[in-house]
């Protein structure tokens, strides 16, 4: 299957192709309530209405959690486009949500400098 084109600075999907999303989370926990509204957010700015989002909350029905394997909460799936991806955390990390969904590259992922990577990186404070 080919990778859609980006539209705008945005990824376009093929015509016939949503993105199915389920979105594991474990009650309203402050974590599970971020990663619904990270995930929101990065619909809304990055898919154009191009998604499925089905959230299942494993507090109230954990047997759901072994037909994706999972294993920390909250997770992200993505069923379709195949390969199925899966993204573990608050969804607050942006870039990676987009390389890890497909929808850009790792070597278009901003990079934040900071003084503690600086010096990993053998600059000189």
């Amino acid at each position: 299957m080919k990778k859609g084109a980006k539209v705008n600075g945005k990824a376009a999907l093929p015509k016939d192709t949503v993105m199915q999303l389920r979105l594991y989370v474990a009650g309203q926990t402050p974590r599970s309530l971020a990663a619904l509204a990270n995930l929101k957010r990065i619909c809304t700015e990055h898919l154009d209405g191009e998604y499925a989002l089905e959230v299942i909350d494993l507090a109230k029905n954990p047997q759901l959690a072994q037909g994706d394997q999972i294993l920390a909460i909250p997770t992200l799936v993505r069923n379709l486009p195949v390969p199925i991806r899966k993204i573990i955390g608050d969804l607050s990390n942006v870039d990676r949500v987009l390389v890890g969904l497909d929808l850009r590259g790792p070597e278009q992922m901003t990079v934040k400098s900071s003084p503690r990577n600086d010096r990993r990186l053998g600059a000189k404070a």
